[in-house]
């Protein structure tokens, strides 16, 4: 069945993953190695994270949470220590090959992201932010809707409103746990390790030269 639309998540695939800014974080203040992910796992959908993705809760409550869900896992992260290690850099080659599919597909984006400011002023990022986002023709933003993949009514509203056949998307992210919906509806997905690799698989499944 041919391909109709492209639908992106946004960090960690337009963006480089945030996962190794963990990593130095934890290193450098001789945290256990991977506390964050595994806080940010544990109990994913009703978590401190869940909650500020939905926008359920403000800063100072995700901060608190944060801090008591790592401890239970060993050692105390403040959730507002987390928050400027989510800023990861564009991936140019994404934003190229997004043009591109924007020429011939219909384009979505679903991103589990935090209510406005929640990370303080990041006026740079938001201009160049917002020059890949108006590049889809429809965005979904966790927090401003309150739900959050992996719930599958998020997918749905994105088909719904770009009125296509799931079964011709492509969806792509860095998650195997928010691909599984999408895969379950009939899409065609993408788990995202590398800007290189997410082109090839790209171009693999629309016929599209991106590279």
């Amino acid at each position: 069945m041919a391909i109709e639309a492209v639908i992106f998540d946004f960090g960690g695939v337009l963006t480089s993953s945030p996962f190794e800014a963990f990593t130095r974080f934890e290193t450098e203040r001789g945290l256990p190695v991977d506390i964050i992910r595994r806080t940010n796992a544990a109990n994913h959908l009703e978590n401190a994270w869940a909650k500020f993705e939905r926008a359920e809760v403000d800063v100072e409550t995700f901060d608190k949470l944060f801090a008591a869900e790592s401890l239970a896992l060993g050692a105390e992260v403040r959730g507002r220590d987390v928050l400027p290690l989510l800023q990861g850099d564009l991936r140019p080659e994404m934003v190229k090959a997004l043009k591109r599919i924007k020429a011939g597909f219909k384009t979505g984006c679903i991103t589990n992201n935090l209510p406005a400011n929640a990370i303080g002023s990041m006026t740079g990022r938001s201009l160049y932010v917002a020059e890949v986002m108006v590049l889809f023709d429809h965005v979904i933003e966790s927090a401003k809707i309150g739900l959050r993949k992996p719930d599958p009514r998020i997918y749905q509203l994105m088909v719904e409103t770009l009125q296509v056949d799931p079964r011709k998307c492509v969806y792509l992210d860095d998650l195997g746990v928010n691909l599984k919906p999408a895969r379950e509806m009939g899409m065609t997905t993408i788990k995202v390790t590398s800007g290189a690799q997410a082109i090839a698989e790209l171009e693999a499944a629309t016929g599209l030269k991106l590279g």
